[in-house]
């Protein structure tokens, strides 16, 4: 089957989950960066966001589509259950961290230590006003992960591989690296997902704050 072409930028989370998904279909595909609002994102996304893919003709953009495109269409294990209940939870889960761990924890949060408006100072005044934000959703998953090894239960799914990219750069600034060492449920998770082939496989290069 013609390899898929996915077009963002590796170090961007959602880019990252839609690769992981990909390694864990076995789909053949090729990563081609591109940022925002140029080339392959601003002719396909109507708001020139990434990730966006080509599969020959076949144009597709928001990673979850995309996701549910490869989960449709390879024989590798499903990333949404085909159990009722377990595929409600992955996608209860995949809504909220799409809908608000995204906003609360990357854009935020994480961006203006990575991405600060000054190159080269974190962004001190917007970090200290989200740290409560992102508080508040580290608690919501430990509170989940203390009772469950992943999102929607005992097997990995496609909420696993939203959060797992997250986590990842979380882990790499002092107010919630701190939080996740100290919370038990967080810390197997994300040592669990850094040990899964797939998300070995698709990380991105290393990338410092501020």
């Amino acid at each position: 089957m013609e390899a898929i072409e996915l077009y963002g930028m590796e170090f961007s989370t959602f880019v990252w989950t839609t690769r992981i998904a990909f390694v864990e279909k076995g789909a053949p595909y090729v990563l081609k960066p591109a940022r925002p609002r140029h080339g392959e994102p601003a002719e396909i996304h109507p708001l020139g966001r990434i990730p966006v893919m080509r599969h020959g003709a076949f144009v597709l953009f928001e990673s979850k589509a995309i996701c549910a495109y490869i989960d449709r269409l390879f024989d590798g294990p499903p990333l949404i259950p085909p159990d009722a209940m377990a595929a409600a939870l992955a996608e209860q889960w995949i809504s909220f961290i799409i809908s608000t761990t995204d906003t609360a924890c990357v854009r935020h949060y994480l961006l203006p230590y990575f991405f600060p408006a000054a190159p080269g100072a974190p962004d001190r005044a917007r970090i200290e006003a989200n740290v409560p934000a992102m508080r508040r959703q580290l608690d919501i998953f430990e509170n989940r992960l203390e009772r469950s090894a992943y999102l929607a239960g005992d097997s990995f799914t496609l909420a696993d591989a939203y959060l797992a990219p997250i986590l990842h750069y979380l882990q790499k600034t002092p107010e919630s690296a701190e939080i996740i060492a100290r919370s038990h449920g967080l810390r197997a998770f994300t040592e669990r997902m850094s040990e899964r082939p797939s998300v070995r496989a698709t990380q991105p290069p290393p990338m410092s704050p501020g």
